[in-house]
């Protein structure tokens, strides 16, 4: 062909470079279906063209006879386009501890002392086996590891001065006297009054006897603090208004039961032990005295479990160490009240009643150790169901009284023909101290119940 028309005819490409229009609509042509079947050449330069690759086109097309003698350049490899880099694994993926680090800033950050630290975690549900995990064969030490990697101003650093100052200990010691030194001197005061007079002496007395003891617990061993093993918990209400009445059941209760089976009482209390109304001074004395020895024994467990603390390198070492501890300190604070009910009853001439004191004395005592370490809602609930058993006595003998409901003092009354009015309070209390001991073996002897706190001890 000549002419123009012969130069827009397609053909072969007869150089190394990339197609050109022309050319591609070439190749289309010999690909058609009904021209038969294409030879490996032409099918090669098909796929190639599909692509637009220039090293396929290259490697793929036949030359034609006419380019034969042109040699073919080698096809120049493409451009090798870099991979994205992968990501890198999180840092707290091989710091575990660094995670847990991070999880519990709060902690580390304001923690004076590695036990501390120690006693946070376990409070968190953190065991020796979960410090494992963080490649530590204990939680003392995963804590002393997070302590030394925290970062700490100097605000935050143990101060020379401890709080625990001579100063300190004589005042609470002071405090922990003035409710027994108060009820002693009602007591004293009341045989020498008469009438109203002596009605208000005794009102007097008990107010100042609850102002002395609230103060007595406000500070000191016996004080509650803002800690708790698991962060701040508010006060459980109604403790203080359960004790009240555990106390006063415990001067007014046995006379009142007592006298009630027989259709009494006929009277007021007069404060006498054989009055129309039997009043028990001598076991309240002995309590309100026994705050001085409740005191010292709350210290002594503190400071000794914190030494405990100290040298232990588990939790479960901890927790066995302790044990003995504070069963040792309850046991001492019972012999302390079983000594001062034989010198009260000795001095007032009146029954010691030992099973009803001493069961009262330990429900206070344990009640008091689980609200001052943080756990407040087990006393709360044992002194209430305490002070419900002991009202309910009562009430069923009053109201065996309407017609038809004799059989609701059937079981007060059987109880009391067998073993007198004091098995009443021995048996609640008795039930309530077991309960709450068994449960302060538990919470008690936890790491967590004896991180240092801001108060003295």
């Amino acid at each position: 062909m000549s002419g123009l028309g012969e130069l827009d005819r397609p053909g072969t490409p007869t150089n190394p470079g990339a197609w050109d229009e022309r050319s591609e609509e070439w190749g289309r042509e010999e690909t058609e279906p009904g021209d038969g079947p294409a030879d490996v050449g032409s099918a090669a330069t098909s796929s190639a063209l599909s692509d637009t690759s220039i090293s396929a086109t290259s490697a793929s097309v036949a030359p034609t006879p006419a380019a034969s003698t042109t040699p073919t350049p080698t096809p120049t490899p493409a451009p090798t386009v870099p991979e994205p880099p992968t990501p890198r694994r999180r840092a707290t993926a091989a710091d575990p501890v660094k995670a847990l680090m991070h999880r519990h800033r709060d902690l580390c950050e304001r923690a004076v002392d590695p036990l501390e630290i120690a006693a946070g975690l376990e409070a968190h549900g953190v065991t020796d086996r979960t410090a494992t995990r963080f490649r530590h064969r204990d939680v003392f030490s995963l804590a002393e590891e997070m302590y030394a990697r925290a970062s700490h101003g100097e605000e935050t650093q143990p101060s020379p001065e401890t709080p625990s100052t001579s100063g300190g200990r004589v005042g609470w010691a002071l405090l922990a006297l003035l409710p027994g030194t108060l009820c002693a001197a009602t007591v004293i005061g009341l045989p020498f009054t008469h009438g109203r007079l002596r009605l208000t002496v005794a009102l007097a007395g008990a107010l100042a006897v609850a102002l002395g003891l609230r103060s007595a617990l406000a500070r000191g061993p016996l004080g509650v603090t803002d800690r708790t093993p698991s962060g701040p918990a508010p006060h459980t209400p109604g403790t203080g208004l359960w004790t009240c009445w555990l106390i006063a059941y415990a001067l007014l209760g046995d006379g009142l039961l007592s006298v009630a089976v027989g259709g009494g009482p006929d009277g007021l209390p007069t404060g006498a032990a054989d009055g129309p109304w039997p009043v028990a001074t001598a076991p309240v004395l002995a309590l309100t005295l026994a705050c001085a020895p409740a005191a010292w024994s709350a210290h002594l467990l503190t400071v000794r479990a914190r030494r405990r603390l100290t040298a232990s390198r588990g939790l479960a070492d901890f927790a066995a160490s302790v044990r003995p501890l504070l069963l040792g300190t309850f046991t001492l604070f019972v012999c302390a009240l079983a000594a001062l009910l034989a010198l009260c009853a000795t001095a007032l001439d009146q029954p010691a009643a030992y099973a009803q004191a001493l069961t009262l004395g330990a429900l206070l005592l344990l009640a008091r150790l689980l609200t001052t370490h943080g756990f407040t809602h087990a006393p709360a609930l044992v002194l209430a169901a305490t002070a419900t058993a002991e009202a309910a006595a009562l009430v069923t003998v009053f109201a065996a009284r309407l017609p038809g409901c004799g059989f609701l003092a059937t079981p007060v009354e059987a109880l009391l023909d067998a073993t007198g009015p004091g098995s009443v309070p021995a048996l609640a209390c008795g039930a309530a101290a077991l309960t709450l001991l068994v449960h302060a073996t538990r919470t008690l002897t936890r790491a967590s119940a004896h991180a240092p706190a801001d108060r003295p001890c």
